[in-house]
């Protein structure tokens, strides 16, 4: 028990220090705002060698949501480490004996982006659905414990990503970022989000990548 606990702190300690190295680079209150043209939606933004915001150095993230009103999505190969599954399930909602069960799971864990860093997301393939699930382009996004749990049981999605936190942007900031060559596009590859080799990714996306006209 004593070696369990060392470990779980061991972990949590881990990922906290993995999210203040990655708040080490704030953004700028005063942003440059671009102008809005198209939606990049459904897209994979990727990182260019010109991005000096260390958080987003080789990322490669998802873009679920892009509007005149801001932009908002998933990083999919920042690797933070591996914890129990028991400790993303509220206690509330289990059994001692299936918790017991669950700090024996050990699941993958994703940075997701500097916002909300608490928030857990699950990308995952489309053949699974619960009440939460949203359906994007060749993806799906749910967010509540049943899917954990599921997974846990080797009954849910074939493929999934567990994700801590987003990345967001305000109106016209992504655009900005854009227009200065921060990012580029490519289109969602599921191969490339659920790769094993997560240091691939980001390679991988750029030969796929292509300029917004």
């Amino acid at each position: 028990m004593k070696k369990r606990i060392l470990l779980l702190l061991f972990i949590t300690l881990q990922i906290t220090l993995f999210h203040h190295v990655f708040a080490l680079t704030k953004t700028p209150e005063n942003y440059l705002k671009g102008k809005f043209y198209s939606s990049v939606k459904n897209n994979f933004l990727i990182a260019t060698e010109k991005m000096n915001d260390n958080r987003f150095e080789k990322t490669v993230i998802c873009i679920l949501e892009h509007d005149e009103d801001g932009a908002w999505g998933l990083t999919v190969n920042k690797f933070m480490g591996s914890i129990p599954l028991a400790m993303l399930i509220d206690p509330s909602l289990s059994t001692s004996e299936e918790r017991e069960k669950l700090y024996g799971v050990n699941i993958p864990i994703f940075w997701g982006g500097p916002v909300e860093v608490k928030k857990i997301f699950i990308l995952h393939s489309t053949e699974y659905k619960s009440a939460t699930t949203k359906n994007y382009a060749g993806i799906s996004i749910s967010q509540d414990y049943n899917i954990l749990l599921d997974i846990a049981k080797k009954r849910g999605p074939e493929k999934s990503l567990v994700i801590l936190g987003y990345a967001g942007w305000g109106s016209g900031q992504l655009d900005a970022e854009m227009e200065r060559d921060d990012w580029i596009l490519s289109d969602i590859d599921v191969d490339i989000i659920f790769k094993k080799d997560s240091k691939k990714k980001w390679k991988e996306a750029l030969k796929r990548s292509f300029i917004k006209i």
